[in-house]
């Protein structure tokens, strides 16, 4: 074998060996490290709709390099890095929110890992078990300092907190509608940072729909609000439509009234699983708790006819 077939051949080697063995190989010194191994769990994740529903297994091998302490340990569990951080913050962006790519999943992991002050590099491999007889999967390599990450656990919104208002189909349809967005729109509620902005949720239309049950059916209802969220926005030219916390934070940011597409939202959204598509107000509700709204008004068949309903 040549020199060259053999260097190539310990590169491919050294390029999918444990991430234990990659730290070891490209260490600039010698370095503590702490790791945890064929740590599985089970979660929805992928960008395909097959994937959709879906509990996949997946596989996290992590090494961080540990920084040299800079005072003696003691013996303290508190002058270390423990392994329940590294777990804590797989554990985290896994329930943060529905992810498409593991890509994603592993810069977030690294970047929670790298906010400890004795994180100096990490070294992660995530893995699909379940796509066929192979494994499929990511490895990334960060250092440095992250930002400071939340505190593990949080899931209220740090986002805008809106004035969520619904609006039944008889209020869609009503000669008030503009009467009452322009009272919303001249409220003052919002400041610069978009609390109190309104957003503005609607149910399935009344007509008719395919009915296959299951899980198709939920995702038929979704489309069904959109649609409906798109005919108000034909009504009001002044709203977005928006279907992603990205996009409904920087509409509120921007002093934008909001019609709220649900579909993404509700697929993407881990955690406490969203009401039936058709009972229109509970999941208005449940959207105004993922958003830590600062207001809730329903606008249904008793009060679309009051002038003033808010």
């Amino acid at each position: 074998m040549s020199d060259s077939t053999e260097t190539t051949a310990a590169e491919i080697s050294s390029a999918f060996a444990h991430p234990v063995e990659r730290s070891e190989a490209t260490a600039p010194g010698p370095l503590d490290r702490i790791s945890l191994s064929d740590y599985d769990v089970g979660v929805e994740i992928g960008a395909f709709q097959v994937e959709r529903d879906l509990i996949q297994k997946l596989r996290f091998n992590v090494v961080v390099e540990v920084a040299d302490a800079t005072a003696p340990l003691g013996d303290d569990v508190d002058n270390i890095l423990s392994y329940d951080t590294i777990r804590e913050a797989i554990d985290y962006e896994l329930a943060a929110e529905r992810l498409n790519l593991l890509e994603t999943l592993a810069d977030r992991i690294a970047d929670r890992i790298l906010s400890e002050p004795q994180a100096a590099r990490v070294f992660l491999r995530i893995e699909k078990l379940d796509r066929g007889p192979f494994k499929l999967g990511v490895e990334i390599v960060r250092s440095g300092t992250a930002a400071p990450a939340e505190t593990p656990g949080a899931t209220i919104s740090t986002g805008p907190r809106p004035h969520v208002v619904h609006l039944c189909n008889q209020a869609i349809a009503s000669e008030r509608l503009s009467g009452w967005l322009a009272q919303l729109a001249g409220t003052g509620d919002a400041d610069k940072n978009g609390q109190g902005a309104v957003v503005l949720t609607v149910g399935v239309p009344d007509c008719a729909r395919p009915e296959p049950g299951g899980t198709a059916q939920r995702h038929i209802d979704l489309l069904a609000i959109e649609q409906n969220a798109w005919t108000l926005a034909a009504l009001a030219p002044a709203c977005v439509v928006a279907g992603t916390r990205t996009e409904l934070d920087w509409a509120m940011k921007n002093g934008q009234m909001v019609i709220w597409a649900p579909g993404k939202f509700v697929l993407d959204t881990v955690g406490d699983p969203a009401p039936d598509a058709r009972d229109a107000l509970a999941l208005t509700h449940w959207f105004a708790a993922e958003m830590n709204a600062v207001k809730t008004t329903v606008i249904d068949s008793d009060t679309a006819g009051n002038k003033n309903p808010f």
